[in-house]
């Protein structure tokens, strides 16, 4: 009978010189989308890949004065889009991080769209994940940003695996899979004419391991639903759903208290936690080891509506 898989001892063996290039890469990018853009602006969603996102900006623009102390400013404005339904414990987040910087926000409420009539929804439990993309078209349309730079990575989604890690969007803010530019030996076509903008994703040749790797070498703050706490879900097609005010539990289910954490976090009603007893992120990193299943695939109700439901959103906008 084989011994069991004694995971903190896999994690410790991982090779993590190529986080190195990574993050060189990374930079190289930043560095190139600031030179070749007027007005660039940083999504920050607070998630962990916008967290790593972030920690490059530093490293990209800022003088390191002590440990995980930067000084000076980004050349662009962080923005997060949100949906009025985002977990609690990330606003909180998000405002304590941005304070802590001293850097700009921008915050485009999806409210004011519904206000205006710009998102309609069915009903007012409905998930407002999907119309996120008006209120980002508004946003870029506002504030005139020629790019926004993302946290998405390839491994993340079949769709995001297609795109470019600078990508093209028309003058609608819709991304055209046939007519992305190529990108050999690094060399980017940043070209746009009036009312284009692009999307750059800088760590899009990361993995979900790597991102973790990256997160405890560099001991990146995160909201505490990434780590193991007690919540009260039900189970729901092969999911378990938090119980909120607005993912309240149906007739018939039953409510239940369990230790879980957060692999994405997003609006609340679409995203789920897993069942996990990870306090850190070293205990994470040895969890990745094992999985199967993309974040994304494991814990979003939108991505799980058909195989094409992600291409189809970014086609009209989406990030």
């Amino acid at each position: 009978m084989n011994a069991p898989l004694n995971l903190q001892a896999l994690a410790a063996t991982v090779d993590q010189r190529h986080l190195d290039h990574l993050e060189e890469e990374a930079i190289f990018i930043l560095r190139e989308v600031a030179a070749a853009f007027e007005r660039p602006g940083l999504l920050f969603s607070s998630g962990k890949d916008s967290c790593v996102v972030l920690r490059l900006a530093e490293k990209a623009f800022k003088q390191r004065v002590a440990g995980n102390v930067f000084k000076g400013k980004l050349p662009f404005p962080l923005v997060h889009v949100d949906t009025g339904h985002n977990f609690p414990e990330v606003i909180e987040f998000r405002e304590k991080r941005v304070a802590e910087m001293g850097e700009r926000l921008i915050v485009a409420h999806m409210d004011e769209s519904i206000k205006k009539g710009s998102v309609r929804l069915a009903h007012p439990l409905e998930s407002r994940n999907g119309h996120q993309t008006v209120t980002l078209l508004e946003a870029i349309e506002e504030h005139r940003f020629d790019v926004l730079i993302g946290g998405a990575r390839r491994d993340e989604e079949k769709a995001r695996a297609k795109e470019r890690i600078f990508s093209h969007r028309d003058s609608f803010g819709q991304w055209q899979p046939k007519e992305q530019r190529p990108e050999l030996w690094n060399l980017f076509n940043t070209r746009i004419r009036a009312g284009e903008h692009f999307r750059a994703f800088p760590i899009s040749n990361w993995t979900e391991l790597d991102v973790w790797l990256y997160i405890a070498r560099e001991n990146i703050p995160l909201p505490s639903l990434y780590y193991q706490h007690q919540r009260e879900v039900i189970r729901r097609k092969g999911l378990l759903v938090p119980v909120t005010e607005v993912t309240p539990p149906e007739a018939g289910e039953t409510v239940e208290t369990a230790t879980v954490r957060f692999r994405t976090v997003g609006d609340m009603t679409c995203t789920c936690p897993v069942e996990s007893s990870a306090a850190s992120a070293a205990d994470i990193v040895a969890e990745t080891l094992t999985v199967t299943v993309s974040e994304r695939g494991a814990t979003r109700m939108d991505d799980r509506t058909s195989e094409a439901s992600m291409e189809r959103r970014k086609k009209e906008g989406y990030f």
